[in-house]
């Protein structure tokens, strides 16, 4: 029997007087939070303060937990959407820095409420904007994100939309993938995922014939509009040089040949 749902709490049942002490950064950045808030929305925490002692079979007593290689700005932001359960939408592209590191929190800390906002909050800044992530921004997700995240995931459909419908590869793209061959291969893996049909793409096989007969085509319009002066010059570098024998021009042509 398929077990139901459990209810989302509200926010007022989770602010206890139970407070934990978290310090961020190298400065050590001091915050109170409610502990079982922040226990319910991540897994992490919870198993920081909430896990048994294997050794003494106790649950955890400290209340404090240091944070020393996280950002304040992005911590800011995660306070901010542990208590409101919002994620400010960015106006700008420079404010995505912050927002990204908030995402690999909520990925670091098992918050998929948080990696949810925060794609969408990604999704639609660049939607709304028509543009498209740069490679800066890729790179710093590859870095720090498994080959299954959703955010390097939605970076790479991004990479691969603009690659396919624009009229070339940019030259700090070209490099990249050059470099990168595991970012190449997930766009083309990408791309496969459209299940695009195969009426919309190309056939080289079929349009070399087509190409051939344009290219011939283009050759006959330039002979037509060749002046006659034009026409005389070509025929006059073709012809037998003076004085030689029919031999000796084809000789002179063929050692011509040979020695390009």
């Amino acid at each position: 029997m398929e077990q139901p749902q459990e209810r989302e709490k509200q926010l007022h049942e989770l602010l206890s007087k139970s407070m934990v002490d978290i310090y961020v950064g190298p400065e050590n950045t001091h915050w109170v939070l409610h502990e079982k808030l922040l226990c319910y929305r991540s897994k992490f925490f919870s198993k920081i303060f909430y896990s048994t002692s294997k050794f003494t079979g106790r649950a955890a007593t400290s209340k404090t937990f240091g944070l020393p290689d996280e950002e304040d700005e992005p911590f800011k932001a995660f306070v901010g959407w542990l208590y409101s359960g919002f994620v400010k939408p960015p106006k700008e592209e420079r404010e995505l820095g912050d927002l990204f590191d908030l995402y690999l929190m909520g990925e670091k800390w098992q918050i998929a409420g948080l990696v949810k906002d925060v794609l969408d909050a990604v999704r639609t800044f660049y939607k709304q904007n028509d543009s498209f992530p740069g490679l800066r921004r890729v790179q710093y997700i590859y870095a720090n994100t498994d080959a299954d995240s959703p955010m390097r995931q939605l970076l790479v459909s991004s990479i691969a939309r603009m690659l396919t419908l624009g009229d070339g590869i940019p030259a700090h793209w070209d490099k990249a993938l050059r470099k990168n061959a595991q970012l190449a291969v997930d766009i083309i893996k990408s791309i496969q995922d459209w299940k695009i049909s195969e009426d919309q793409v190309p056939d080289p096989r079929e349009e070399a014939g087509e190409m051939e007969v344009k290219k011939v085509k283009v050759v006959e319009d330039a002979e037509k509009n060749m002046s006659d002066e034009k026409v005389a010059e070509v025929v006059d570098k073709t012809q037998t040089p003076e004085g030689a024998s029919e031999d000796e021009g084809d000789k002179t042509l063929v050692n011509g040949a040979d020695s390009e």
